[in-house]
This record gives C-alpha cells, sequence and structure tokens, in this order.
C-alpha cells in the first residue's frame, strides 16, 4: 500500500447508511419473530 493511497474506510454517511440498515434489520427480525409467536399463540 502506498501512502498515496486513499484510506479504506467508507465516508462517514455511508458509515450512518449501513448502521441504521442493520438496527432496521434487527428490528424487522424481532418484529418477525414477535408475529410468528402471537399467531402460533392463537
Amino acid at each position: 500500500m502506498l501512502w498515496s493511497d486513499p484510506p479504506d474506510e467508507p465516508p462517514e454517511e455511508l458509515r450512518d447508511a449501513q448502521a441504521k440498515l442493520r438496527r432496521l434489520g434487527i428490528v424487522l427480525a424481532v418484529a418477525a419473530v414477535l408475529l410468528m409467536v402471537m399467531l402460533a399463540e392463537r
């Protein structure tokens, strides 16, 4: 790696978007599990 190469880390807004998508995925997964449990209880 040369000293003139740009850094490998993504820009700040891309990292923020990735963090939001990760949180959204976790929330959706939890909601899906809760929905399955609620439907199974009926």
